[in-house]
């Protein structure tokens, strides 16, 4: 198994989380061409020998380290404002589903289905069909193409729904409810955990 999957972003399940990586990428590609030319930058200054004791000004040189850092700022708030924008929450999700944590497991609420509720723990038995520590008995099972208002909450301490491949981290914060608009459009497995450090076992609350 290499190691790759391990030091980078999950494997997208949703159109927002496709978007999110596209603009990691597009960050770092900014971050290293900085990187690059402040390296190249002080390296030449370290070993070359040249002296101008009679340079004042170069109001050429001000007005492009005055510009760049604008152009750059302006290539990044771009696409991070369009995101901020898909990631606003949906007026008319086709269906809602409520998280409650607790210490320390989840509780789950499908109040458009006959108010149907179940919990949710982490399996105790190995199994080599199973993920260590990030399988459950009873899975939470959402529909594929359909947007969903995912609301969140919590009983006792602050707890932190986290689904990294759809891109959805959601507090879940006691007497409050918050929410977070959802799509998946890719079937099959997906893991996450709680994301806030809430007691004890904080990391056995798979999801």
């Amino acid at each position: 198994m290499t190691t790759w999957p391990n030091i980078y972003l999950q494997d997208s399940a949703s159109p927002l989380m496709e978007q999110l990586i596209l603009f990691h990428d597009h960050i770092m590609l900014i971050l290293m061409m900085i990187v690059t030319t402040v390296s190249y930058i002080m390296i030449m200054l370290f070993f070359n020998k040249y002296t101008d004791r009679n340079l004042l000004e170069g109001q050429m040189i001000e007005l492009i380290w005055t510009v760049t850092p604008t152009m750059t700022l302006f290539f990044i708030a771009t696409p991070s404002l369009r995101l901020l924008y898909l990631m606003d929450e949906i007026n008319s999700p086709m269906m809602t589903t409520k998280a409650v944590g607790n210490q320390w497991y989840w509780t789950y609420e499908y109040s458009d289905f006959n108010d149907t509720e179940f919990d949710s723990y982490m399996m105790n038995k190995e199994n080599i069909n199973e993920l260590r520590l990030l399988d459950v008995d009873n899975r939470m099972v959402l529909p594929s193409n359909t947007f969903i208002r995912m609301i969140v909450t919590s009983t006792d301490v602050i707890h932190s729904w986290t689904l990294p491949s759809s891109g959805v981290k959601i507090d879940g914060t006691p007497g409050r409810l918050n929410q977070a608009s959802l799509m998946l459009n890719r079937n099959g497995l997906l893991f996450g955990q709680c994301s806030e450090i809430c007691g004890t076992n904080h990391s056995f609350m798979p999801i």
